[in-house]
């Protein structure tokens, strides 16, 4: 069985053990213990903060594996397993920059030519986008779906707490790189004008795109993208195959790419305006109605189900009925307790 829930204190050491396994250059968690303990002080003030307008606050939520109702394994066996973030406002502290690909129409009157030509223009338009970030789950769960519960958990929360996010979202994924942490784009672009290799970069800067150097050093005028390397060519855009099941979960969610890339890396940049995502558009408020877990008959589809409690957030996976058109879930004695709801109580669904 596993719930998704806030970050709390307890869990820093295990976040320091999956952030020792993730890839370098990956946007995922930080890798030093205290940039660790500082994003979980930060998490659990955000969640435990009064907002009405987005601002710096970030929410950090765990994938827990927990012993089945009737399992007799001790409490000790739960484990981290995943974790996913969303950022209020992205650049709340500074601006948020990325490439946005453009096309420049270019015509000689004397010669009848013309042609457009692809280029990447510095920008700051994702600036107080919410961004989603730091989505990693173990080999274990990547097949379940429990994966699509820790994406979509970030939305759920964000549906029922809509004055603490921005209407648009977006997410930077981790560009192509090799086996030594090597980025073709990167070599391409940015170590012409920071003179340092791509993980020396990425470390300096904490995998942030809000940092003032990032203007002082980058270009300001649009990059002609036919003069790049074929090989920096060819990665942007492109994903880190570690990034490929994020991708997936977000564009079966409704995010979009090709309008943006990561500055550094060249990874794609999704972004969606709230309305066009699944979670917004299709998630259903139910009252919880106590059933065995016999009651589920017939054709079942897999469910996210989350409390509405804030700080105390918790979402699972159930399979059930369809719920298009219900007025209650029938949730059982031990989901409800995990959930921490009883019958009659609110839970927020959406079809996985």
């Amino acid at each position: 069985m596993y719930v998704v829930r806030p970050v709390e204190t307890a869990d820093i050491a295990a976040l320091e053990a999956l952030a020792a396994v993730t890839m370098p250059g990956v946007h995922t968690l930080p890798r030093s213990p205290d940039r660790i303990g500082q994003a979980v002080e930060r998490s659990l003030a955000s969640f435990a903060a009064q907002v009405d307008i987005p601002s710096e606050e970030s929410y950090l939520f765990v994938l827990e594996s927990i012993a089945e109702p009737e399992s007799t394994e001790p409490a000790a066996a739960r484990r981290i397993v995943g974790t996913a973030a969303i950022f209020a406002s992205a650049g709340s502290d500074g601006t948020y920059f990325s490439f946005r690909n453009d096309v420049i129409q270019q015509v000689s009157r004397d010669l009848n030519i013309s042609h457009s030509v692809h280029a990447l223009t510095l920008c700051s338009e994702l600036t107080a986008y919410s961004q989603l970030s730091s989505f990693y789950v173990d080999a274990m769960v990547q097949d379940r779906p429990e994966a699509a519960l820790l994406s979509r958990s970030r939305l759920l929360y964000a549906v029922q707490n809509p004055q603490r996010f921005a209407d648009r979202f977006f997410v930077p994924l981790a560009g192509v790189t090799d086996d030594d942490g090597a980025s073709p784009f990167w070599n391409a672009l940015g170590r012409k004008f920071f003179k340092m290799d791509f993980l020396d970069a990425e470390r300096i800067i904490g995998g942030a795109r809000n940092r003032t150097l990032i203007v002082e050093l980058m270009p300001h005028y649009p990059v002609y993208v036919p003069l790049l390397p074929g090989d920096a060519q060819a990665v942007m855009g492109q994903i880190h195959p570690s990034g490929e099941l994020a991708f997936n979960l977000l564009t079966a969610e409704g995010f979009e790419a090709d309008e943006y890339v990561d500055i550094f890396d060249g990874g794609p940049i999704l972004q969606a305006h709230k309305h066009a995502l699944r979670t917004y558009a299709d998630s259903q408020v139910l009252r919880v109605r106590t059933a065995p877990l016999a009651a589920n008959r017939g054709e079942r589809f897999n469910y996210a189900i989350a409390n509405g409690a804030g700080a105390a957030f918790r979402a699972v996976t159930i399979a059930c009925p369809d719920l298009a058109g219900a007025e209650a879930v029938a949730l059982t004695p031990q989901i409800q307790d995990i959930l921490r709801v009883a019958d009659g109580d609110s839970v927020t669904c959406v079809r996985i």
